[in-house]
């Protein structure tokens, strides 16, 4: 049975139906690729492509692109722009989503604790829009306080899950560090053994969170590291994951539970990853991936290709290699050379799809 027979509706998810999609990715052993998108042409390219081979798809915004999608004239010194941007980017997605017919996840990306108000300001608009239409405005939101320590990172996770699992809204956490440079946050310099999560630490954070509800997911670190490298350079060490899920296993037995895997993971920084290392991070309990390095060049390197070969239309409004009084409007108006940016991108996010094992699941 397809995600659609199993009662997952297509259009935004929130709460059980979140659930239900993860668990039916982890029993099925796929995982879905999360997108982040800066824009409405960047969100319209990825539903596209998750239609066209009947997938999924999570589609995300980095504190960053939320502020682009707001526009980079407004100010953001308080996280406005950000908070802004994010909310319109949901609420986009909300609006044209089911029109493609795929089950979507509204997600926000890393959030480190110097931007908690960023955080603060999207649950606030969960809250509100819960109010009037009985569930959040997003899936999911992450929480990225791997650089505090330990007691600091659950504990808050905990408290925000205690104000999210009411409202239908899935928590990712991580824990471990998460190598390289993304959206401002640099971790190139960290310790070698922080890009390695130990089990101990995974069963602390299921103690707490599992508490409160089944909502969550980790971001355990297994040698990640953001940004693109080629295969082999990155020391990926994804069987990890596994001896995760079988210390939290015999954990929980001990407690009188049966759950061979009782963890949903995430993989962050997988940009350059062989597709060995992917399979055996799927097979042991990833159900979503990160996108973003990747994705970016794809859409740049339609957009480049079209300039390139058109170079010559593209000099002046009047006058190309067909003749001095030709008009150019078809070339540079941007509805053309965009949707190259979108078909080049669109392409890649299927690839994505499909290194994931996730097609055809509806």
């Amino acid at each position: 049975m397809g995600l659609l027979e199993e009662g997952i509706p297509t259009g935004v998810l929130t709460g059980q139906n979140v659930v239900k999609l993860f668990e039916y990715a982890r029993k099925h052993k796929f995982a879905i690729p999360a997108i982040n998108c800066t824009s409405s042409s960047t969100v319209n390219a990825v539903l596209e492509a998750a239609r066209d081979i009947k997938a999924p798809i999570i589609i995300q915004v980095s504190q960053g692109g939320a502020a682009y999608f707001s526009g980079k004239g407004l100010s953001n010194g308080n996280q406005e722009a950000s908070i802004l941007g994010a909310v319109a980017a949901a609420h986009h997605v909300r609006t044209v989503a089911k029109a493609y017919g795929v089950p979507v996840v509204m997600h926000s990306d890393h959030c480190a604790h110097k931007l908690l108000p960023w955080f603060d300001g999207m649950l606030a608009a969960d809250e509100a829009y819960f109010k009037e239409h009985g569930e959040p405005l997003f899936s999911s939101h992450m929480l990225d306080l791997s650089e505090e320590p330990k007691e600091e990172n659950i504990a808050t996770c905990a408290k925000y899950f205690e104000r999210m699992a009411p409202l239908g809204i899935w928590l990712e956490m991580e824990i471990g560090i998460t190598g390289g440079e993304e959206d401002g946050v640099d971790n190139t310099g960290v310790d070698n053994a922080s890009l390695y999560t130990q089990p101990e630490d995974i069963y602390e954070v299921y103690q707490a969170l599992s508490k409160i509800g089944p909502g969550f997911s980790i971001a355990a670190a297994f040698g990640n590291v953001h940004g693109v490298y080629k295969p082999g350079n990155v020391k990926l060490r994804p069987e990890i994951l596994g001896n995760h899920q079988k210390h939290v296993s015999e954990k929980i037995k001990a407690e009188g539970k049966q759950d061979e895997k009782p963890l949903f993971l995430v993989f962050h920084g997988g940009s350059g990853s062989t597709k060995e290392e992917i399979q055996t991070a799927v097979d042991h309990g990833v159900v979503k991936m990160n996108v973003d390095t990747d994705t970016q060049f794809a859409y740049m390197a339609g957009i480049r290709d079209f300039m390139e070969k058109k170079k010559d239309y593209l000099k002046t409004q009047v006058g190309n290699p067909e003749g001095d009084d030709k008009p150019n409007k078809k070339f540079y108006d941007p509805r053309v050379w965009v949707r190259e940016g979108e078909k080049t991108l669109t392409q890649r996010v299927k690839e994505a799809c499909k290194d994931l094992g996730n097609v055809d699941r509806l």
